[in-house]
């Protein structure tokens, strides 16, 4: 896997005098998952906009594969916390949706594709029902699966379980790691919930108070390992590792340990 798959070269950025990230670098491997974690309002959402084009470095640049990131493309797809599907649509046809403008896929290829990705995310079975039918979580797997399907490489992931009961989030976060795994995608995934952080990163990067700028990087793979059953969550080392995340995340806000 290439280890500078996605590279950050000296991003700092600017909201007019406001200072949002501090002249940040950061090399991504290629098939990770990597969670940016930090304070609220730090710039981290800032940075991951910028990943996709939707936000521009005031200095520095954002390389994929060798190559600056300046404008959206379908490599690189978006997963908000709201519910991004569209109403009139059924679910077979908004993970259609996603391919839309690509003319390098015959339509029997794009059917196929779709359908594909429909089991991929368990929802053989509501192909035909519309979002106001399907629950918050299939409407979330829903929007992973039209990322894919669009052939995105890159995954942008802002707190998309955030808004989900706590049982749904669970299965959703197992379910995502599996996919990750077996598709072998790239993913950025900002979340506040730092127990969402250590079981679903390969790698944590935790950011400062805003101007954001690195405090840690932490190799989870090499705590947990790349499988993570459920069951984890209830290890010593699970906790341990949660707790070391919580202590700097406290010591950067100042709230009281």
């Amino acid at each position: 896997m290439n280890a500078h798959y996605l590279a950050f070269d000296g991003i700092t950025k600017q909201f007019g005098p406001i200072d949002v990230v501090a002249n940040t670098d950061l090399s991504i491997e290629q098939g990770s998952l990597v969670i940016f974690l930090g304070p609220s309002g730090c710039g981290k959402t800032t940075l991951m906009r910028m990943v996709g084009g939707l936000d521009h470095p005031t200095k520095g640049a954002i390389r994929l594969e060798g190559q600056v990131v300046r404008t959206p493309d379908r490599r690189r797809g978006m997963v908000f916390q709201s519910y991004s599907s569209f109403p009139w649509l059924t679910v077979e046809e908004n993970i259609a949706f996603g391919m839309r403008y690509r003319s390098d896929m015959t339509g029997a290829e794009k059917t196929e594709r779709c359908r594909h990705y429909l089991k991929l995310v368990g929802l053989e079975d509501f192909a035909t029902a519309y979002p106001s039918r399907v629950s918050g979580g299939m409407r979330q797997r829903v929007a992973i699966a039209r990322t894919l399907a669009a052939g995105s490489d890159v995954l942008l992931m802002d707190e998309p379980f955030g808004a989900l009961d706590a049982l749904t989030r669970e299965r959703l976060q197992v379910q995502l790691r599996e996919i990750q795994i077996r598709e072998g995608k790239t993913v950025i995934f900002v979340t506040h919930d730092v127990e969402e952080a250590v079981f679903l990163a390969d790698r944590i990067v935790m950011f400062s108070r805003r101007p954001a700028s690195v405090i840690a990087d932490i190799d989870v793979n090499a705590v947990l390992g790349k499988q993570r059953p459920l069951e984890i969550r209830e290890t010593p080392k699970f906790f341990d590792l949660r707790n070391q995340v919580l202590h700097l995340i406290r010591n950067e806000t100042g709230d009281p340990l």
